[in-house]
């Protein structure tokens, strides 16, 4: 698949962005770059692989380096909500918009 300075064009126009020359001219390269990479991809034959539950799954020697769940600020709600017009239970009240 392969775009055209006049898709650009209306792409443009149904984005309602004013390119100019230089900048369309620009997108059009980086979108038909991205396309033929999407092509490449489709390319591959992937009959015989099975879909991975997660990218990492097939290497066992990686660990994902994640970040311990541990509360890095102290509870403030009752500072932050004394300025609110109405709290109930901790919790902001707002006015009943949908009845």
């Amino acid at each position: 698949m392969s775009l055209t300075s006049s898709d650009i064009g209306r792409i443009a126009h149904l984005a309602r962005l004013e390119l100019t020359e230089e900048h369309s001219e620009r997108m059009l390269s980086q979108l038909n770059g991205f396309f033929d990479i999407v092509e490449q991809m489709k390319a591959v034959d992937t009959t015989d692989v099975a879909p991975l539950a997660h990218p990492t799954a097939v290497i066992d020697h990686v660990t994902l380096r994640l970040r311990p769940d541990l509360a890095s600020e102290p509870d403030n709600r009752e500072a932050n909500q004394k300025s609110a017009p109405s709290v109930e239970r901790g919790l902001f009240l707002v006015p009943k918009v949908i009845e």
